[in-house]
């Protein structure tokens, strides 16, 4: 009895481009198979490739749920992992009471949040796992609490809580780039992440020196000396939704201890780092071209210069500090020299008076090595640093009553890399260091460093008021940030690390 018939056998042969066919003499040999021609096997891969590719297009990202909607509603948040061997957190106490906030503490084996709405400066509130929670609880949440997802967030009163809600978008996609790496921090580390409105209030008036770093999260650790951390940030215009390398939270390399006779010192590759977020301002560009006689070519100039930036406490005088700005020229003095003879007419247009240190003045001297003295160079505003010399022309800048406002110094490097010392406050004195050299190498490919010492900038109310209380009592603070897109990117992504060193 046949099982199938030809007919029904006929339907199931392979295609004629399938077909097995015998090779070989005597009857014997092997098999094949017939090859397809290629137009035929490219077109058919691309199709295969194609169609899904289409399909996941057309289908919409998976909506946000819990945490990863509340990133989008909030300025600032904080992560915390489960601590049931210590005691209740205030903020618990305050937001859940007494009783069940210890049923809940003891029953965290997670993260918990902290976050703060629209306002940085209002009352945080609590985010944690839903299931920490009595079910009676969550299923009758007083006014001021609400279910998001797998978290229920309790505000300090309703209002705080509307205006979160407000904030959050109902058919929010999953996130992708930086952001999603920041969720994946937030939910598996102790970490920080912040917008745009956080650097404003935290930072205050240095908001705009930190334009490279408006979103982002750091994860948070201990070492033996305080706090360590690491992370990514990105600039305002789009650079939270691009790819980010992962990166895991490691000790960052341990800078030297900024000296007594410095506040501040900050390194960078190019000025443009630093004063990128200032000069994006027109009320910033326009007085500096009217004013000072910068240009838009000027500014190029100045955006693309190494520099290391020191500031100075002073113990007498009219200023506080004082502020020193080195710049690396190298071979491009005559632009430079251009830049300078335009600033010095427009100090004079503006009633400041100059005169001149003479090149074996006060900052004439590399640190362990003095320059040869040279004749003094004329007092004048356009004067050049003469071709071939080692000590250099200077200015100095004064009011009528004859108090140093500032100035500037050339200074030569050895090796034919002219640098430019340019200062706010009275003259500096003693020798300076040389920067880019081999013991003082300058970051690199967009890098910037920063070194600090927040409690002597704290007393002398030069610190932010809103920065953490943590900051502010930190005995020395480091911060390194290296740009992964090199400057290439409108968006450039930054990987930062950086280590506080807390005061006993």
């Amino acid at each position: 009895m046949r099982l199938l018939s030809p007919s029904l056998l006929r339907r199931f042969q392979s295609p004629p481009w399938l077909r097995w066919s015998a090779a070989g003499s005597g009857g014997g040999g092997g098999i094949e198979p017939r090859r397809l021609p290629l137009p035929i096997t490219a077109t058919a891969i691309a199709l295969l490739l194609a169609l899904p590719l289409a399909a996941l297009q057309r289908l919409p990202r998976p909506r946000a749920q819990g945490l990863e909607q509340l990133l989008d509603g909030v300025t600032l948040l904080q992560s915390f992992p489960a601590a049931p061997q210590r005691s209740v957190p205030d903020l618990w106490r305050q937001r859940l009471g007494g009783r069940l906030a210890e049923r809940a503490w003891q029953q965290q084996r997670g993260y918990w949040w902290q976050l703060w709405g629209e306002h940085v400066d209002a009352a945080p509130m609590l985010a944690l796992p839903a299931i920490s929670l009595p079910a009676a609880t969550i299923a009758k949440l007083p006014s001021q609490a609400m279910r998001l997802g797998d978290l229920v967030v309790v505000a300090p009163d309703p209002l705080a809580l509307q205006m979160l809600r407000d904030g959050l978008r109902p058919q929010q996609r999953r996130s992708r780039g930086l952001q999603r790496r920041c969720l994946e921090r937030l939910q598996s580390s102790q970490a920080v992440f912040w917008n745009p409105a956080a650097i404003g209030v935290i930072a205050g008036p240095m908001a705009p020196l930190l334009a490279r770093f408006q979103d982002g999260c750091l994860s948070i650790g201990l070492d033996g000396t305080g706090v360590i951390w690491s992370g990514e940030a990105a600039a305002l215009d789009g650079g939270l939704d691009r790819l980010a390398t992962p990166v895991k939270l490691v000790n960052p390399p341990r800078l030297l201890p900024l000296p007594a006779d410095q506040l501040l010192e900050i390194q960078g590759s190019s000025l443009e780092l630093l004063l990128e977020g200032l000069l994006a301002r027109q009320m910033i560009r326009d007085p500096l071209a009217s004013r000072y006689g910068i240009d838009t070519d000027r500014l190029t100039l100045l955006r693309q210069a190494p520099f290391q930036l020191r500031l100075k406490p002073l113990a007498q005088g009219p200023f506080q500090a004082s502020l020193e700005l080195q710049l690396l020229v190298g071979q491009n003095r005559s632009s430079w020299q251009s830049l300078l003879d335009r600033l010095g007419r427009s100090l004079q247009a503006q009633g400041l008076h100059q005169r001149d240190s003479g090149p074996t003045g006060p900052v004439a001297a590399f640190a362990g090595k003095a320059e040869p003295r040279a004749p003094a160079l004329p007092a004048t505003s356009g004067s050049k640093p003469p071709s071939g010399s080692v000590a250099m022309a200077s200015a100095i800048w004064t009011r009528d009553d004859a108090v140093v406002l500032g100035g500037w110094r050339w200074l030569a490097a050895g090796d034919g890399q002219a640098q430019i010392l340019l200062f706010l406050g009275p003259v500096p004195q003693g020798p300076l260091r040389r920067i880019g050299g081999s013991n003082d190498p300058l970051p690199t490919a967009a890098g910037l460093r920063l070194r600090s010492r927040p409690t002597a900038l704290a007393a002398l109310e030069m610190l932010p008021p809103e920065l953490p209380d943590l900051v502010r009592r930190s005995a020395q603070l480091e911060f390194e940030a290296q740009s992964l897109d090199q400057g290439k990117s409108s968006a450039p992504i930054s990987l930062l690390s950086g280590r506080l060193q807390v005061s006993r």
